[in-house]
């Protein structure tokens, strides 16, 4: 069941009705979805997060309440807290907040850094087979790795990348434990949601679930596929929902209805009101945006289902935060992540020996394959764009979602070498893919690079032949990020790919170190180039006139 926005009385009550009686909750049971701290601690919650009282809002929405909201908020009502100072005395004396993010440890002196992050997994495992009562905590049953930093929980799409180095560094069974923890979240609430919190529900990031299983599967991925389709059929039909009503020209949560009958998918959040763990920063764009406050905060929160919070691909103007636009693009990468999910269940039928079921998926996956090479393939150009629904036209900024075909297979020869000549031209920089090459300011604009599309891009181009143009990603990658190592002694989420030799910049909140994909992601590359990454330096990496025609 879904709690949509209800009153705090009745939201509590499902809650405590859905929660367990005990101190803690156990993860061996389906749950209903849990109200968010909005909505448990009304008032309080607002105040709290308007007033700035802690400088990251998310450390209000993770505070694990010391008893039941109800009675938190009869005594919120009756102390009236009248300042800042003494609402954060309240606070305190009525939650216990997160500790601060437990710093990794300089190891900088360390000579060798795929021993680092072999020392990192154990520090960013997390077992929380409960979870307090009344937090926004979701439990899983087994243990799992979290990216570092702010992020205290297991996030969606942040995990494949982290398994990459997990299997690297023969930590298969910690990868395996995370699938069965996806998969409990998809049995548990019909989907995957961005993280393992109650303000995380109402939407999904980019299903990576069948490339996780894929991962385990060795030379026989569609026995792993079988194994699991019950779960990844169930979370197609939560990415899929609607699809059988919409109309042409329409959309119903996820689902497009494109102007020639076809159907693809956007990026969604079930609900329309301010981020729990960004609340001040929702609420102070919309005061000052002048468009409508609940379609400003959908169009947020489906940016956020995207992974790519913030990037010039959602803003109508490529420059101003305002003016989001998600929920009316068709994006690239979600679709190719579909066509991948739809092959991945054919497979699973097949082993299943289900040939309708089969062919039914066979059938959808041609069908999107087809659709996306009428509206997202730009023939002049030769890349793939993302496309404006309303404006029946594509978005015209190149990002490195045009990675994406080429990344799942379903790409032609031609197209594949169009894309590999734009991004060479466009997008590769001195320390990495770039992932557009506009500047925002905001953390998915350039010059920023991210430890995920550098393996979208090495992984695309080693799958259609272009493997020196993979090679100089990977290696330009690897380098910026063995600089920044040796400066700092630390790992972190993003990278200047641009002037390189530093960490990234931009968005909502400080740089995190940890951290769970450039671990991942710099584990896998530097079993595939070893002596890359040993190079004194990027102007040793594949020249750019050598890599591609």
């Amino acid at each position: 069941m879904r709690i949509a926005r209800a009153t705090v009385g009745l939201a509590l009550a499902l809650v405590l009705a859905g929660r367990a009686a005990a101190e803690a909750q156990p993860a061996n049971h389906a749950h209903p979805y849990p109200s968010p701290p909005q909505e448990l601690f009304d008032g309080l919650f607002v105040a709290v997060q308007a007033q700035g009282i802690y400088d990251d809002g998310k450390l209000f929405a993770d505070a694990v309440p010391r008893t039941a909201p109800a009675r938190i908020l009869a005594q919120y009502r009756e102390e009236r807290p009248d300042s800042a100072a003494a609402l954060r005395a309240f606070v305190a004396s009525t939650f216990v907040l997160p500790g601060a993010a437990a710093t990794v440890p300089d190891t900088s002196a360390a000579p060798d850094i795929i021993a680092h992050i072999d020392r990192l997994w154990p520090q960013l495992t997390r077992t929380t087979a409960t979870a307090p009562r009344w937090s926004s905590l979701l439990p899983l049953p087994h243990p799992y790795v979290v990216p570092g930093g702010r992020f205290r929980e297991i996030y969606y799409w942040d995990s494949y990348f982290t398994m990459l180095g997990l299997i690297e560094s023969g930590r298969e069974d910690l990868a395996r434990s995370m699938v069965e923890d996806f998969g409990f979240l998809i049995d548990s609430y019909g989907h995957v949601p961005n993280g393992t919190r109650t303000y995380y529900l109402s939407r999904s990031q980019p299903p990576f679930f069948f490339l996780m299983i894929g991962l385990l599967g060795g030379a026989d991925p569609a026995a792993q596929y079988a194994h699991f389709l019950p779960q990844l059929r169930r979370e197609y039909a939560f990415w899929m929902r609607g699809a059988a009503q919409v109309r042409r020209g329409a959309a119903h949560a996820r689902v497009v209805g494109m102007p020639d009958g076809a159907i693809l998918n956007r990026y969604w959040d079930d609900r329309d009101t301010p981020r729990d763990e960004s609340y001040r920063e929702d609420t102070e764009l919309a005061r000052t945006s002048g468009r409508p406050a609940r379609q400003l905060y959908r169009d947020i929160r489906a940016a956020a289902e995207s992974g790519w919070d913030f990037s010039s691909r959602w803003l109508a103007d490529a420059r101003t935060l305002a003016t989001i636009d998600t929920t009316d693009i068709v994006p690239v990468d979600l679709n190719s992540l579909l066509f991948g999910l739809e092959q991945a269940i054919e497979a699973g039928c097949e082993r299943s020996h289900d040939a309708g079921c089969a062919r039914e998926f066979a059938g959808h996956a041609a069908q999107r394959q087809a659709a996306m090479d009428r509206y997202l393939w730009d023939e002049e150009r030769g890349v793939y764009l993302d496309y404006q629904r309303r404006q029946g036209a594509r978005v015209p900024h190149l990002s490195a979602a045009t990675l994406y075909p080429l990344f799942l297979a379903m790409a032609s020869a031609q197209q594949s070498k169009s894309v590999a000549r734009a991004v060479r031209s466009e997008l590769l920089k001195g320390g990495g893919i770039v992932t557009t090459p506009l500047h925002t300011g905001q953390q998915w604009d350039a010059p920023n690079g991210w430890a995920p599309v550098q393996w979208i891009a090495v992984s695309g181009f080693r799958r259609y032949g272009e493997d020196r143009l993979a090679e100089s990603v990977a290696c330009r990658w690897m380098l910026n990020v063995e600089r920044v190592y040796r400066r700092s002694g630390k790992l972190v989420e993003k990278y200047d790919v641009i002037a390189t030799d530093r960490e990234g910049g931009g968005g909502e909140y400080p740089t995190q170190d940890g951290f769970g994909w450039t671990n991942g992601v710099m584990r896998k590359l530097m079993a595939l180039y070893p002596a890359d990454a040993a190079l004194p330096g990027a102007d040793q990496c594949p020249k750019l006139e050598d890599v591609t025609s």
